[in-house]
């Protein structure tokens, strides 16, 4: 029976996808080591553990809430049209199928392609992250405060894994030379393998911020909606708002989201020449959402 729920009732919506993902803990705990039998591409694959926590969420999801899910591994409806949960079984796969930890369940609910509701589950190390747009955030059950400002210099930063011989919007040799001129800004970089796990920490003022590469709405679209919930600002990496189609990824608190967004426009002039990098901070305050 399908318990249609209405696509705005963020608070039930987010109890609906945290019952869920309870019920599948467990099966994603115990296939930590799982060997990637399912290549996708020159080094990407999935799990059979993959295949089986999308198969049993969206079930569970569409059985209860009546909203279509779209996924890594199966697809499904544009995601950018309507309500769509947007889900990611297992981010982090190669670290998850070498038995590293640091992976992640990442479910995000969208609404005509703006991320309104994010859930991040790392449960190999026991920590939740939840919440709608209009916050608050909430990591392991509890309210969190508004992630605080803090600067560029002092901010440790979640970077996403880069290939140098990627091409796309952003060739290696751009991230590689962003990577180079924020080792000489930020605290720290750290590259965990996880993009969901960056910008959850981002969101929780573990991190400062964090950059993703990567244009699948399911690595980026649960943090985007915690980001938001934080009250921190999220664009792509030309400073326009983040959706579902955003090629790109920058998430951060507001002071420091502003100076990402300047040693973005150093590093990458030829990407981004035509944008005025700088100015984006004020127009992000602004945001509006559905």
């Amino acid at each position: 029976m399908t318990d249609d729920v209405d696509a705005r009732d963020y608070p039930q919506l987010l109890a609906a996808g945290e019952s869920v993902l309870d019920e599948v803990t467990e099966l994603f705990v115990d296939g930590l080591g799982s060997p990637g039998t399912h290549a996708k591409g020159r080094g990407d694959f999935a799990t059979d553990v993959d295949l089986a926590l999308e198969r049993s969420i969206a079930e569970k999801l569409e059985r209860r809430t009546g909203i279509e899910v779209h996924g890594e591994e199966f697809g499904g409806p544009a995601p950018d049209d309507g309500a769509m949960w947007i889900l990611d079984p297992i981010d982090g796969t190669f670290n998850y199928s070498v038995g590293m930890p640091i992976a992640a369940m990442l479910l995000a609910l969208a609404v005509d392609g703006v991320p309104v509701l994010g859930l991040t589950r790392l449960p190999l190390v026991g920590q939740r992250f939840a919440g709608h747009i209009g916050g608050p955030l909430i990591i392991d059950g509890e309210a969190a405060e508004p992630v605080p400002d803090s600067p560029l210099e002092s901010a440790v930063i979640g970077f996403g894994s880069f290939n140098a011989r990627a091409r796309g919007e952003v060739p290696g040799a751009a991230r590689a030379e962003l990577q180079r001129r924020l080792s000489y800004r930020a605290g720290r970089l750290r590259m965990t393998g996880s993009t969901g796990t960056d910008i959850a920490y981002a969101a929780a003022g573990v991190f400062g911020g964090a950059v993703s590469f990567s244009a699948k709405a399911w690595d980026n679209a649960a943090g985007a909606a915690l980001m938001r919930a934080a009250g921190g600002v999220v664009t792509d990496l030309a400073g326009d708002p983040w959706t579902v189609q955003s090629a790109s990824l920058v998430a951060g608190n507001r002071l420091l989201h502003g100076q990402l967004l300047e040693v973005i426009g150093e590093a990458m002039p030829d990407q981004f020449a035509d944008r005025d990098l700088g100015s984006r901070e004020r127009t992000n305050s602004k945001e509006t959402h559905p």
